[in-house]
């Protein structure tokens, strides 16, 4: 299996000593940036350039043949979506001003340290992604839906927002920064993660990993892995999950219920792309994206100290918010169906009809367990189904079930509808406004607005007749 490398565009080194290249790349691979081309002739840069999309050129000052500076004017005409840094033996402030002048992004100097220069070419880098990354978005926003809709076709959707989402997740998954994923749960925030590792192009794999429950000791052991003797009954070195998604996508569902001492791990290993295996004393590279998810809100747990707020600014980096399905009722038809199907496969029974009052009456239901409720519903309709059409009656079943706990819910909450008009309608007004409310969101269907009231089809006919004698 081939590596991918990092950045994703390739970094053309130019110097005429190959002992400082040599330094040069080992330097860089260590910070995790591979993908390094590297000349000794200045005379052959232009080629170079001319030949592959190189997005960032370290350049020599002084060099046989053709100077640095004479390359960097000319670099900066021809190739102005090249980025250059200086990477000079002269520490001289008068060529430094003159280099930013003709273009250089930044100056260095051989003899400073290693780190300061590792740093600003990794800071450079990150720049050219954000600004493809904009580029990216842009374009996906302008065109107003993704360019390779199979990478979503396990998310049945025709939502408009949704399909912005889709475009969003498409711009960036190619970043090396972290996506953060929130929605309540049985949105489908796996999928959407599943979708950008897909559409990454990274040779390794999607490994998950639920935080939901892992106290520290278990988190850092599942994440990090361990060496040999680490604890009592380490008598084998284990690598963690980091490792199994090597040149892959790293997943961690449900983060906001990580512990501190958790939160504090994870950053440092997003902040500084490294980690110890547990009882070991050698850093290991993150080499892996990651993607993390939560249907917590991170705001208000920040508030209330329960999560980190650096933490929270290095995963977010990239988000979306996946909305519910009482937000996008236009997909509860094509739901219905696409797990009409599914159910009908997996218990070996033939594709039910469903009757055109069933989508009318669950557009009604605000569906707390989102599409994964519906799922659940439909499969439990179909298992217990015999005749041609399907039964309505599991899903008003599940539908009162769900509808009383979110009355309850409600009114321990204290909500009034009524609590902040300044002047009450009368009893007959509200009854005919709620009558009427009732039968639009049933569709015209009585039936189902008699359900939606809590009354039987019969009493909803006499007071509807009533009203129109009156």
């Amino acid at each position: 299996m081939t590596t991918a490398s990092y950045p994703s565009f390739p970094i053309l080194a130019v110097d005429d000593e190959p002992a400082w290249l040599r330094s040069l790349r080992v330097a860089l691979g260590r910070a995790g940036v591979d993908n390094l081309v590297t000349c000794q002739d200045a005379r052959e840069v232009p080629a170079l350039l001319a030949g592959r999309p190189f997005g960032l050129v370290l350049l020599d000052l002084n060099m046989p043949h053709v100077s640095g500076e004479e390359l960097l004017a000319r670099i900066t005409v021809d190739h102005p979506e090249v980025t250059v840094i200086v990477i000079s033996g002269m520490n001289q402030i008068e060529t430094a001003v003159r280099c930013v002048k003709l273009g250089a992004l930044e100056y260095f100097v051989k003899t400073q340290e290693e780190d300061r220069l590792v740093t600003g070419v990794l800071r450079a880098v990150r720049m050219l992604e954000l600004e493809r990354e904009n580029r990216e978005m842009a374009s996906r926003v302008l065109s107003g839906a993704p360019r390779h809709p199979e990478s979503f076709e396990a998310i049945v959707t025709r939502d408009r927002a949704m399909l912005a989402v889709f475009s969003y997740v498409e711009a960036v998954a190619r970043s090396s920064q972290p996506l953060l994923v929130q929605g309540e749960s049985g949105v489908g925030k796996e999928l959407v993660a599943r979708a950008a590792h897909a559409l990454s192009g990274r040779a390794g794999p999607m490994v998950a990993v639920n935080a939901a429950g892992l106290d520290d000791a278990v988190f850092a052991d599942t994440l990090f892995g361990h060496a040999r003797g680490a604890f009592t009954g380490a008598e084998q070195a284990r690598p963690g999950m980091i490792e199994a998604a090597a040149d892959g996508t790293l997943f961690l569902d449900e983060i906001g219920d990580l512990a501190i001492p958790s939160q504090v791990k994870l950053l440092r290993l997003v902040q500084e792309g490294e980690y110890f295996p547990l009882g070991s004393d050698r850093p290991k590279r993150l080499r892996a994206r990651v993607i993390v998810a939560t249907h917590h809100d991170l705001a208000a747990k920040q508030a209330a100290g329960t999560f980190r707020r650096d933490l929270y600014y290095r995963l977010a980096t990239h988000q979306v918010r996946i909305p519910p399905l009482r937000e996008r009722k236009g997909d509860i038809p094509v739901l219905l169906e696409h797990f009409l199907a599914v159910a009908a496969r997996e218990l070996g029974k033939k594709k039910p009809t469903a009757p055109r009052e069933l989508a009318v009456l669950l557009s009604t239901y605000s569906f707390p367990g989102n599409v994964r409720e519906l799922k659940a519903m439909v499969h439990d309709a179909v298992s217990v189904h015999r005749e041609r059409i399907l039964s309505m009656e599991t899903f008003v079943r599940a539908i009162e079930r769900g509808g009383g706990a979110a009355a309850v819910r409600a009114a321990e909450a204290g909500e009034n509808p009524f609590a902040r008009l300044e002047q009450l309608p009368t009893i007959k007004d509200t009854v005919e406004l709620l009558v009427e409310e009732a039968i639009s969101r049933g569709g015209g269907n009585q039936t189902i607005a008699a359900r939606l009231l809590g009354i039987t089809q019969s009493a909803l006919s006499k007071r509807l007749k009533a009203s129109r004698e009156s």
